[in-house]
């Protein structure tokens, strides 16, 4: 309906615009038809040649509003208009551009390039050749207003085709540097002086000035220029982080010197800018980047230090100006400056002190300026020294302390937060200060009580207040004499009030870990059973501070508790440890460890209920790191309590019983595999603790893996708990009888009992290297058929034993592991290849070069392993070995080129775990070695062959897995070096791989939804070509009579590429693309599709928002 509409009036409005007659007509059908293109741009297909024929003339308008119309029409025409058309506005605009017919239309053309850029830059990419040269030209003609738009015209190429304007930004940048400065009609040069003098004789010279007739500052129109100039270099900034070093010589030296700027709005502008570079210059906080270009960062920060005393006497001085908006600018940018930087404003202090009182007892000042001055001075408190302030406490005090009085509460509050930074700042408790911080308790002190007490104030305050008296207690509590209990009391009426409890909570638990020793006996006896009730309520985070609450207090003030109050947090905690909730779990686990420790008595009374709910734990999948870690500490707390009436053998009886039970094989087998593990670790932690007891539970293993009537369960965690033990604890006194009976259980019929009998093997081993390991490799020698079990039993040796002590068997391993790496087994080179990664971070400097000799030997699977051993010498934590494996990784790429295909393959899963793990070692190989990784996308022909199948022919593709390994690599290099890619090129491989098989479709279709977010202009310019594949993957039928995992294959891919289309369509101006509003309607209009892009948008909303790959 809304269409034909549009379409019947579509011609009447055009004729209307060019009749040129009446010009209030003519800008009405001006601003409908912007309306209609900008919103049904594409369904006016057809008119869109004569809608372009129409609008041109009139950039040529006497009337400078029309010319305006006309330009916001273009621009909305653009985003849905056909390549030719586009490329005829294109080619009209430079034409006209080049004939120069008057200022006044070059002006009007170059406000409309900049417009058309702004609205779709996608597209103008191609004829920038073309314009650049024109606009640099007109930026030296004297007009200033045609300089602005040439400004404005550079930020939108700078912001909106960033791949076609990089080899012109030098160019760019040196015309802003020029033209920011460029003010003709001031005299900026003896300013220094005359400050003093201006003051006084202000009002004199503005009268002098009218008189002068020829000149009025009215007509200065430079700061246009000049603003201009500032946001086209805040552009560049923004989206150039490799030019930082750059910046900092040329650019940043210049943008300081202009901090004197004039103009309130241009000044605004240049601390943004300034800001944008701040921001860049920020270390990235990641570890992808830990190790990486960190020597890049540091050369831009060691600049950025030197410039500091610069941009301080650029300031220091504004923060006293009237204008209010300068100041806020000022504080913005110092505030920056103090979080990239800390520590740098160290010596600066007494110039900003100053500057601060001023912003925060200047009474007439609006709310939102002491705002930014609090926050400024919480970010300099918390960024620098405490020694750094001492001599000024005298003056910030005051002010601060009035602003925790004002009525308006976003100040009170933020006074706050700097009022709890500065107790710290005054008397720092983690290191000898001489700094008497007595005469400022009180002040202090009365400020917060005010708002401690008072009860109808914003929810923010008084969380605020609550935490900066916890804060003063903790750090001046020795000061408060008689004021300390009654504020104690308080912070109970605050526990019993919903609003405030997690607040108090965690104010109470600083208290009580003051070293000052705060008495607390007076709240105790109250506040303790108000704890306990808090364990029992619905609410996460409050069940977390008070198990932390409860812990600090029963360690430091556990002579002040009763027997009765603990037992009132006791019976709370068994319904605390739960699988349900792991972190609870564990924290009330180590809890329970803490009083198993401080009040072994009590702990006796509850041990059943507890135990109970920490052996379900024990036997969960789920259990792992940190939680587990927490229950071996309970349990040796546990035995080595004397009142405990759960001794060592009753503890390992239950401990085990799941698995010695003795129903039906099935019953233990319902235990997950973890849980054997877990379980095993137990064990080993117990009897660590009770060393007399050890022996007697190693002879009981032995003989249940002996037993033929014990199950295969049983043997299983016999063997894992003899691993444990072994490892840590040398078990000399049933040597002989351990080799035999592993050796017995490597021939047994379950895998499960082999590869547990290779882990003990290997972690006893680690306990006693002198007598196993050379009895180890003796028998990898002599029993081809167990190799590869005592293959895995050298892997635990090598990856659980200290450097030090493998030194001495180094080069005996080493030899062993490459006789076998050529073996035909697959599995059995790969763990081969794992052990020799392993075995090179020995010694890395001697083994890497080894390793890198091997790279031409003759057999492909001996390339192949050592390709694979380098994988696993990279880890994503820093490693002695990195800096070698920088200097020699390319020769392990070069194997990208081998001829065997499956070293190709084992090369790319190499590249993909350095470029997933430790980015830094690829990054600056990428240049290289991309090509033949996009090489390795191609699909080969001569892979593909036929294989008869009795009647039927069945193609298979050897290819395919090196396809899908190359394509997983270009996904991780999305993640971890997206700035070092040729996006456009990236795409076309990506493009291919749209049309490939089913698995690469996959890939790819996760490809496209992440490249959607993280570069959205790319993505928009390739849309015609991206959106064909998608389309047909989402429309095609399945044939009627196939199976049904092909029907179940086809609708995960339909899904898959319904994914990628909803990621699409949340790129801005997706939607005025004629391709994708012609897609969706076909969506739209297809139940299928519709509803299946439905629950696509169900599952998203549902969703975090960043969707990954595994790539395990």
């Amino acid at each position: 309906m809304t269409a034909n509409v549009c379409k019947k009036i579509t011609a009447q409005l055009t004729g209307a615009i060019g009749k040129q007659e009446d010009v209030s007509v003519q800008l009405e059908a001006l601003d409908i038809l912007s309306d209609m293109l900008s919103r049904l741009g594409g369904t006016l297909y057809s008119f869109h040649s004569s809608i372009l024929n129409c609008l041109l003339p009139q950039l040529t308008s006497p009337r400078l509003a029309v010319r305006k119309r006309a330009i916001i029409a273009l621009g909305h025409l653009v985003l849905t208009c056909s390549g030719n058309i586009f490329s005829e506005l294109a080619e009209h605009l430079i034409a006209e551009l080049k004939k120069n017919e008057s200022t006044s239309t070059t002006r009007t053309y170059i406000q409309c390039i900049a417009g058309i850029s702004r609205q779709a830059g996608h597209r103008i990419g191609e004829h920038l050749e073309k314009i650049i040269p024109l606009i640099v030209r007109y930026c030296n003609v004297d007009d200033d207003e045609l300089r602005e738009y040439c400004f404005q015209a550079f930020e939108s190429f700078v912001r909106r085709c960033p791949k076609e304007i990089d080899p012109h930004i030098p160019n760019v940048m040196s015309l802003c540097l020029k033209y920011i400065t460029f003010d003709p009609n001031y005299n900026y040069d003896n300013e220094e002086e005359e400050e003093e003098e201006r003051m006084e004789t202000e009002n004199g010279e503005d009268e002098e000035q009218e008189s002068d007739d020829e000149y009025s500052d009215d007509d200065d129109i430079s700061w246009k220029v000049r603003r201009a100039a500032a946001k086209c270099l805040e552009a560049i900034v923004s989206s150039r982080h490799d030019l930082l070093q750059d910046f900092y010589k040329t650019l940043s030296p210049v943008l300081i010197s202009r901090f004197k700027e004039r103009e309130e709005n241009v000044k605004a502008d240049i601390f943004s800018a300034y800001i944008s570079l701040l921001k860049q210059t920020l270390p990235i906080q990641s570890w992808l980047h830990a190790s990486d270009d960190s020597g890049k960062d540091d050369v831009s920060l060691t600049m950025l230090q030197n410039q500091v005393p610069n941009i301080v006497k650029a300031l220091h001085k504004q923060l006293k100006d009237k204008s209010t908006k300068s100041r806020q600018g000022c504080f913005s940018l110092l505030t920056e400056l103090a979080n990239v930087l800390p520590g740098c404003l160290a010596e600066h202090i007494p110039a900003l002190v100053p500057g601060i009182v001023f912003s925060l007892a200047d009474k007439s000042n609006s709310s939102n300026m002491r705002i930014d001055a609090l926050s400024f001075l919480h970010v300099l408190l918390c960024n620098h020294q405490p020694e750094a302030f001492h001599p000024h406490i005298k003056t910030l005090l005051p002010p601060v302390v009035a602003c925790i009085g004002d009525p308006f509460y976003k100040i009170t509050s933020e006074a706050l937060l700097v009022a709890q930074q500065l107790v710290k700042v005054i008397r720092p408790l983690d290191k000898p200060c001489t700094f008497d911080a007595k005469p400022y308790v009180k002040d202090l002190f009365s400020g917060t009580l005010k708002r401690l007490k008072a009860a109808d104030i914003d929810q923010e305050v008084k969380e605020r207040a609550i935490s900066c008296m916890g804060q003063i207690i903790y750090n001046l509590g020795d000061h408060l004499s008689t004021d300390l209990q009654p504020t104690l009391k308080i912070f109970l009426e605050r526990l019993k009030n919903e609003i405030t409890r997690l607040t108090a909570v965690k104010a109470l638990t600083l208290i009580a870990s003051s070293p000052l020793k705060i008495d607390l006996r007076p709240i105790l006896g109250e506040g303790f059973p108000i704890l306990a009730s808090f364990l029992r309520k619905n609410q996460r985070a409050l069940k977390l501070s008070t198990l932390a609450a409860l812990d600090i207090l029963v360690k430091n003030y556990s002579d002040s508790l009763k027997p009765a109050m603990i037992e009132s947090v006791l019976t709370e905690l068994p319904a605390l440890i739960s699988e349900n909730d792991m972190h609870v779990s564990q924290v009330a686990i180590a809890f329970l460890t803490t009083l198993a420790k401080v009040y072994p008595s009590c702990i006796s009374k509850i041990t059943g209920s507890v135990l109970a709910e920490i052996f379900q734990l024990v036997h969960s999948p789920l259990l792992q790191g940190g939680a587990l870690n927490a229950i071996i500490d309970f349990f040796q707390a546990l035995v080595l309590t004397k009142a405990a009436t759960v001794g060592y053998s009753e503890l390992l009886k239950q401990l085990t019983a799941p698995v010695y039970s003795s129903g039906p094989p099935e019953a233990s087998a319902a235990l997950h595999k973890q849980a054997y593990y877990s379980a095993a670790k137990c064990v080993a932690a117990l009897s660590s603790a009770c060393p007399k007891e050890a022996p007697g539970t190693v002879n009981q293993f032995i003989q249940d893996v002996k037993s033929p009537k014990c199950s295969a369960a049983v043997k299983v965690l016999a063997f894992l708990s003899l691993a444990e033990m072994g490892r840590t604890t040398n078990l000399t006194s049933a040597q002989k009888e351990l080799k035999t009976v592993i050796l017995e259980a490597f021939a047994s019929p379950s895998e499960e009992v082999k590869s547990a009998a290779s882990y003990a093997l290997g972690n006893i081993s680690v306990g006693n290297l002198k007598e196993y390991l050379p009895f180890m490799l003796k028998e990898i020698e002599s029993q081809p058929k167990r190799q590869y079990l005592l293959l895995h039993s050298l892997k635990e040796v090598i990856s659980s034993s200290p450097a030090d002590s493998l030194k001495p068997y180094v080069e005996d391993i080493w030899a062993l592991l490459f006789k076998h790496c050529e073996c035909s087994e697959e599995g059995t080179r790969n763990v081969v290849a794992e052990c020799l990664g392993k075995l090179t971070l020995v010694n890395p400097s001697e083994l890497l070069p080894r390793l890198k000799k091997q790279l031409s030997s003759g057999s492909p699977h001996a390339r192949s392993t050592v390709v694979t051993a380098v994988k696993f010498t990279i880890a994503d934590h820093p490693q002695p070995i990195d800096a070698l494996l920088k200097g020699c990784i390319g020769n392990f790429l070069k194997t990208f080129q081998d001829s065997d295909l499956n070293v190709r393959r084992v090369a790319l899963a190499m590249f993909n775990s350095a470029a997933h793990n430790k980015p830094s070692l690829i990054r600056d190989l990428l240049n290289a070695v991309l090509p033949s990784l996009y090489n390795e996308t191609k699909v080969r022909r001569e892979l593909i062959r036929e294989v008869e199948m009795g009647p039927f022919k069945h193609t298979v593709d050897d290819g395919l897995d090196v396809r899908k390994a190359a394509f997983e690599c270009m996904y991780t290099l999305l993640e971890s070096c997206l700035d070092r890619l040729d996006i456009y090129e990236y795409l076309n491989h990506v493009e291919d791989g749209l049309k490939d098989h089913y698995d690469i479709q996959m890939l790819t279709f996760i490809m496209l939804a992440r490249l959607s977010t993280l570069c959205p202009n790319a993505v928009l310019q390739r849309l015609e070509r991206l959106i064909e594949p998608l389309r047909a993957t989402c429309s095609t039928k399945v044939k009627a009579g196939s199976v049904k995992q092909e029907f179940e294959k086809q609708d995960e891919l339909k899904r898959s590429a319904m994914r990628a289309v909803a990621a699409l369509l949340t790129i801005p101006e997706v939607e005025k693309s004629p391709v994708m509003a012609e897609f969706s309607s076909q969506i739209r209009s297809s139940p299928e599709m519709a509803s299946l892009f439905e629950s696509i948008q169900k599952d998203t909303a549902s969703l975090p928002t960043t969707e990954s790959m595994d790539m395990s």
